[in-house]
């Protein structure tokens, strides 16, 4: 069975953590914690795999399984952004980036849901599942997300800005989490699976 994986210790913003009933060094975290496999660097689209290629083992806790978590999220590009607003659960599309260790995401500001976010716990996740193919994988993670300026070149890695969000002008507002606790899902398929449907 897959195991927790704490990012490390020593990234700056990224406290370790110990323990099942909490999560120290997040403000505000959940008293809850979950499972990540081992991750691993193959088919890009792929589940991760172990050392192994068996893409089941348990290796966990190192710097290594949350460098390559990262580098997974680093091969789509839209995620999807979890907290609670007015004491009620909301779950927001975003475009993200991976840099420097961290994942840096874009929203539209006319959503308002920088301020329920800034200084708070989220989550963070995204997924192969549109890609098709006989394996498909999901990977989430928790942080502290803050409100930051983004430097040149973190925007000419987001690329260009939709014109619109809900009909009104988009105006971007980025925001960046150093991720904490990372899961990984995969589902296997027998057949090979169209794209867009395979979850």
């Amino acid at each position: 069975m897959p195991t927790e994986s704490p990012a490390s210790a020593g990234r700056p913003g990224a406290p370790g953590l110990s323990g099942t009933s909490g999560l120290p060094g997040i403000s505000g975290g959940p008293g809850t914690s979950g499972p990540s496999g081992a991750f691993g660097t193959g088919d890009p689209f792929g589940p991760p795999s172990t050392g192994s290629g068996t893409g089941t083992g348990t290796d966990s806790g190192t710097d290594a399984d949350t460098a390559r978590a990262i580098d997974l999220l680093g091969r789509v590009s839209f995620g999807r952004l979890a907290t609670s607003m007015r004491a009620m659960p909301f779950v927001a599309p975003a475009r993200h980036i991976v840099n420097d260790g961290g994942v840096v995401l874009r929203i539209h500001r006319g959503f308002g849901y920088h301020r329920a976010c800034n200084g708070s716990v989220v989550a963070y996740g995204a997924d192969s599942f549109d890609r098709g193919g006989r394996s498909v994988w999901s990977v989430q993670f928790i942080g502290t997300a803050r409100i930051v300026c983004p430097t040149d070149e973190e925007l000419l890695l987001f690329g260009a800005e939709p014109e619109q969000a809900d009909g009104e002008p988009f105006e971007p507002v980025f925001m960046r989490v150093e991720p904490q606790f990372v899961t990984l899902h995969t589902l296997e398929y027998r057949e090979e699976q169209p794209n867009g449907h395979a979850a």
